[in-house]
């Protein structure tokens, strides 16, 4: 079964890079939930402009504050300037003070321009846009102040990176041994009640099949908590999946210098892998990587496929 949003709902879907906006049109204000990455700003100023069609941004809503959700807000808030920021709670004093080093964007090796906040999100209130009722859940696990919108007239799931078509997002607080794979099943648990007839991802396309879909998250989740050392290797491919996303191109010797200046990948490999030589662990990460065709090195340059 396809989606077909109704006209006050546009989905912005976008690369990997930048999560997909979700703009919502309506008499009480014109709102975007999550806004991309810092470095596609320019292009995503660009299809808000052309969804809201010379109408004015009311509202920015980040699910949570990850780079690639929030990195987009400075742009919008500059281009929009009477637009109100609305973000969960969790990170809120960060975002006040801007403590930039006490968010995970130096330890992922990414970035995100600073930008301001005008309300809260708290899970268990809910939104009006356009005469709809969208409810915000709490969906800790990738993140663990993380939110989820569900609108139940129409059964729409805004599941950020809480559920994929084929999974989940990275779940963070593990890397630092903080356990939270059982937040992750809570979350899963949560979603399961609410029986969406869609969801609109962070990432990929939006999605009909929600009961396949939530099956191969528990598959997914399952296989991490056996084994976190999987859920370990499959962080460190994304996050140099990710960086590749945002440089193209970029030289083994530049490239290698960044690996060894990633805080989040030295950590992992401390605490997962401390057996094996840090440089073998990366080759054997970026061959793998280049023998799923998701990169190439040749010449001396690795190239994002």
């Amino acid at each position: 079964m396809q989606f077909h949003p109704p006209t006050d709902i546009h989905v912005i879907e976008r690369d990997w890079l930048s999560s997909n906006q979700i703009v919502l049109l309506g008499d009480e204000g014109n709102a975007v939930i999550d806004t991309g990455y810092w470095s596609h700003s320019s292009q995503t100023v660009s299809l808000m402009q052309h969804a809201l069609k010379n109408k004015p941004l009311d509202f920015i809503f980040n699910t949570h504050l990850h780079s690639d959700h929030c990195g987009g807000n400075r742009a919008l808030q500059t281009n929009f300037p009477n637009c109100k920021t609305h973000i969960p709670p969790g990170l809120s004093d960060l975002v006040k003070d801007w403590r930039y080093d006490q968010f995970n964007y130096q330890s992922t090796g990414q970035f995100c321009p600073e930008f301001k906040f005008d309300s809260l999100l708290f899970p268990g209130q809910s939104i009006q846009l356009n005469n709809r009722t969208w409810q915000i859940h709490a969906a800790p696990g990738h993140d663990p102040d993380s939110i989820v919108f569900f609108e139940p007239d129409l059964q729409i799931l805004i599941s950020a990176d809480a559920l994929w078509e084929n999974g989940f997002g990275v779940v963070f607080p593990e890397l630092d041994q903080i356990s939270a794979f059982n937040e992750v099943k809570q979350t899963l648990d949560l979603l399961s009640t609410l029986k969406p007839r869609y969801v609109i991802p962070g990432h990929g396309k939006p999605f009909a099949n929600f009961s396949q879909a939530l099956d191969r998250a528990y598959t997914r989740l399952k296989q991490f908590v056996t084994d976190p050392q999987q859920h370990a290797l499959y962080t460190a491919k994304v996050l140099i999946k990710f960086k590749l996303l945002e440089l193209r191109h970029i030289s083994v010797l530049a490239f290698n210098a960044w690996l060894y200046r990633n805080q989040l990948l030295l950590q992992i490999h401390t605490c997962f892998f401390p057996t094996l030589d840090y440089s073998d662990w990366f080759k054997d990460i970026l061959n793998s990587l280049a023998s799923n065709n998701a990169l190439s090195i040749e010449n001396g340059f690795i190239k994002n496929l």
